[in-house]
């Protein structure tokens, strides 16, 4: 190597260190000023907190609720119609759909190559209609069944918790999905949900589902 290359070599060394600690630098001075504005955020924080003795806590199985509350079941079963009736339909439409494709096997020697190719297409073409507007329709009844399960959630379920935590002076409560309870653990209120939640809605009608 040239002592003028070993020369620019060098300076391009230093220059890089030079950028690495520049960056270093204004790394560390953004690091302090973030700590700084936490701090600052944190003033108004106490040191307190709840103690074991201060804690009241209750579990809830939201799956059990799905199962045994009787609003709930009984969306379940108007979902289970809409599917039914939309599975009816795809039932129907498919035996058109291999009619159609049987006409056109038994016509491939009867039709020119250009009247055959036409009724191919049409039929690809009803099939990707077919599959598009039962996916609609199944979308269709997800989202009418889901507004109606928000609609119980917002209007019944969630006031009935509300009510059973202020009643029992409750810290805390906890999905069930997420927790591990002992067998002797007095800690689920699931059934007293259900039970409250049966006295006060029995059924929520599902929308319509468009297309249904």
């Amino acid at each position: 190597m040239t002592k003028e290359l070993q020369k620019y070599t060098k300076m391009g060394i230093i220059a890089t260190a030079a950028i690495l600690v520049a960056a270093l630098g204004i790394w560390a001075v953004s690091s302090l000023n973030k700590n700084v504005q936490l701090n600052k955020a944190l003033d108004g924080v106490s040191t307190q907190a709840a103690t074991a003795s201060e804690l009241r806590i209750a579990v809830i199985s939201m799956d059990k609720i799905q199962m045994e509350a009787n609003a709930l079941k009984d969306l379940h079963k108007q979902r289970a119609n809409y599917e039914e009736k939309l599975k009816s339909k795809l039932e129907k439409e498919q035996k058109a759909i291999e009619k159609e494709k049987a006409d056109i096997e038994k016509s491939q020697d009867v039709l020119s190559q250009e009247a055959l190719q036409r009724r191919v297409v049409d039929y690809q073409r009803r099939v990707a209609n077919l599959q598009r507007d039962l996916a609609e329709k199944a979308q269709s009844i997800e989202v009418s069944y889901q507004e109606a399960l928000n609609s119980i959630q917002k209007k019944h379920l969630d006031p009935i918790i509300q009510g059973i935590i202020a009643k029992k002076n409750l810290s805390l409560v906890i999905d069930g999905r997420m927790a591990r309870v002992g067998e002797a653990a007095n800690l689920d209120i699931t059934d007293e949900v259900v039970k409250a939640l049966n006295k006060k809605v029995s059924s929520v009608k599902m929308a319509t589902p468009k297309g249904l």
